[in-house]
């Protein structure tokens, strides 16, 4: 039987180490400031349960280099697809950068983003007892009629949720309509990272953005 496989999902993962220290020196004070902004939940239930959010980064000059670099990656990435990115212009939706309470609890429910074409994360704090990403079986009608899975580990074609366990610098980069979540953190230690939304728009929109 000839095999032929159609329709996959791509994810882009790569160790970029070298944006570590000064992306966390350059964090530092947003997730202060998001702390001050959470000071009525601490107050009431001490740091637990939260993820701590920062303000939008797009603007600041010390992440400029990072956001060229994980932009033309992204871009990359909807090229590599087969996309005529010769008609688009990609813009920034979103940036910004969160960290978990330090006693523990937080994470994120499974979600999308609207109007994003690519999604990235970039890792500045976690381990191997720290929070993760999980993502999600993107294709509904596959979801719908999802039967029962053997017993065991492993990946397969049937697998409906795939986890990764970043180590600080790592960066992944995925489509837009892929759902993911943040697995419960249990406050063993630091969790950071940066979330990214990038829109392609087309180049005769574009011109008056």
């Amino acid at each position: 039987m000839q095999i032929q496989e159609y329709f996959k999902t791509p994810i882009w993962i790569e160790e970029k180490p070298e944006f570590i220290k000064s992306l966390n020196k350059a964090s530092d004070p947003y997730i202060k400031e998001a702390k001050k902004r959470n000071k009525d939940h601490i107050k009431k239930f001490g740091d637990f349960g939260i993820a701590h959010h920062s303000t939008p980064l797009t603007v600041d000059s010390k992440f400029r280099d990072f956001h060229n670099y994980v932009g033309q990656k992204c871009w990359e990435f909807l090229d590599w697809q087969g996309f005529d990115m010769s008609l688009y212009q990609t813009f920034y939706e979103q940036s910004w950068v969160q960290e978990f309470a330090s006693k523990g609890g937080g994470h994120h429910n499974a979600h999308i983003h609207w109007n994003t074409h690519v999604n990235a994360f970039y890792f500045l704090k976690c381990g191997p007892d720290t929070s993760y990403p999980i993502f999600h079986e993107p294709r509904t009608g596959a979801r719908a009629t999802k039967l029962k899975m053997k017993p065991g580990n492993g990946i397969f074609h049937g697998t409906e949720l795939v986890h990764f366990k970043p180590n600080p610098g790592t960066l992944i980069i995925f489509p837009g309509y892929m759902e993911h979540e943040y697995a419960v953190d249990y406050g063993k230690k630091p969790f950071r990272f940066i979330h990214i939304c990038i829109s392609a728009i087309l180049k005769e929109m574009a011109k008056n953005v």
